[in-house]
């Protein structure tokens, strides 16, 4: 992958008259538990595409606005003087709609008070609550690709991260695999349902084996639901909700995927009042408060009807049509995605070496982008066959995506 330059402390000297010689001084390095991570794929892929005019099937932001209903609110908000800091977890209208909406697609009330912390995005939420419940040397199992931030902030913690890998065509669980990895030395299991990067959604059986595993060996979950309302094929299902699961899951979600709102960075952990303790003392001291007068915004986009949820889905399968079947035709090896708005294919048809070399090429020849999933495996080589494509891009953008393909692409 092409690389970006990292920048530089270094000035250029200034003449003296004096015989004193230059001091040369080493740049900013950065600290140990960060090192292997650099700059995110994400900001590479999306500079790639950029320079190189490329449509942009990488990073996982729409190319279209959010509801204007969910605007208006915030501009009144604006306009109303809510615009200084919000209460630390979250305005009450705000915390109000998160239990109402969780009591909706859950069944399960809690208190709004006690149990929702607001945060600035999902990717505040999966760090507060790594920095809050992990001890350094805690263990926590991930599975394997993962968003990029899991082993980030698991690393802040200094947990040990153990991982399971999840592999085509279906990405099921392997179940023997889990049940030998977790122990009592396990702290933690992170979940990422629907799943990103694959469109994977955790089966009834699944969840209820890991949940099983979790009351014997006393081990939390952490879960991303962010996708929630983007399941396909078959319903979501919350860990939290299944029995004894409750008491020790931390739910993580956000407004951004469903309203296509994804920079208002508004996001939220749900979890008994003993969890939320810690999410809540690293939330005080990473940013504190979340943009108050999104807050009130975001408070009427979670009362929006059922109409709108449905709508939604009905429009992102209308794209998942157009890019899977445009997948099909170019020649990749298409994995089913049942949620999210990501499908992972097989580029090896076209005789690139790796996802990454696939990757470049895909950019600069054919001119449209695509993320390497190596970057989601602890082990590189896992992935180096995969790469996830996004449909939350209008209807002639994958369109002409796809037409790109079709013209410069050729198997090899």
């Amino acid at each position: 992958m092409a690389t970006i330059s990292s920048l530089s402390t270094h000035k250029d000297p200034v003449s003296t008259h004096d015989a004193t010689p230059n001091i040369t001084h080493q740049p900013v390095q950065v600290a140990k538990r960060l090192e292997k991570f650099k700059t995110t794929i994400f900001t590479q892929m999306s500079m790639l595409a950029i320079k190189h005019g490329a449509i942009n099937l990488g990073q996982g932001f729409p190319n279209f606005d959010g509801p204007d209903f969910v605007k208006e609110a915030a501009i009144q908000a604006i306009k109303d003087g809510k615009n200084q800091y919000a209460r630390g977890y979250g305005v009450p209208d705000f915390n109000n709609a998160i239990a109402a909406r969780f009591k909706k697609d859950t069944g399960l009330v809690i208190d709004p008070e006690k149990e929702v912390t607001v945060t600035s995005g999902c990717t505040e939420a999966i760090a507060a609550t790594m920095l809050g419940l992990i001890n350094p040397g805690d263990e926590v199992i991930l599975f394997a690709p993962f968003y990029d931030s899991y082993e980030a902030t698991l690393s802040m913690a200094g947990a040990k991260v153990k991982c399971i890998t999840l592999r085509p065509p279906d990405f099921a669980v392997p179940i023997d695999e889990l049940k030998s990895t977790i122990s009592k030395n396990t702290r933690a299991i992170l979940i990422n349902t629907p799943h990103n990067p694959t469109g994977k959604m955790f089966t009834r059986e699944e969840l209820n084996t890991i949940a099983s595993l979790c009351i014997e060996n006393d081990v939390l979950v952490f879960t991303d639901e962010v996708y929630d309302k983007l399941a396909f094929e078959m319903d979501h299902i919350s860990m939290a909700s299944l029995p004894g699961m409750y008491e020790r899951t931390v739910t993580m979600n956000s407004l951004g995927k469903t309203f296509s709102l994804t920079g208002w960075k508004i996001g939220w952990a749900i979890a008994p009042p003993h969890l939320t303790w810690g999410v809540r003392q690293a939330h005080s001291f990473l940013t504190f408060a979340t943009s108050t007068p999104m807050q009130y915004a975001a408070a009427v986009a979670l009362q929006a009807p059922d109409s709108y949820f449905a709508e939604l889905k009905r429009d992102y399968m209308a794209k998942k049509a157009i890019l899977v079947q445009g997948l099909k035709d170019v020649g990749f090896k298409v994995f089913a995605s049942s949620g999210t708005y990501f499908v992972v294919v097989d580029h090896t048809p076209f005789g690139l070496e790796n996802d990454i070399a696939f990757c470049e090429y895909l950019i600069k020849e054919v001119g449209v982008v695509a993320i390497p999933t190596s970057v989601f495996y602890l082990n590189p080589e896992d992935g180096k066959n995969l790469v996830r494509f996004t449909f939350c891009k209008d209807e002639e953008t994958l369109r002409s995506a796809v037409e790109r393909m079709k013209e410069k692409l050729k198997k090899k």
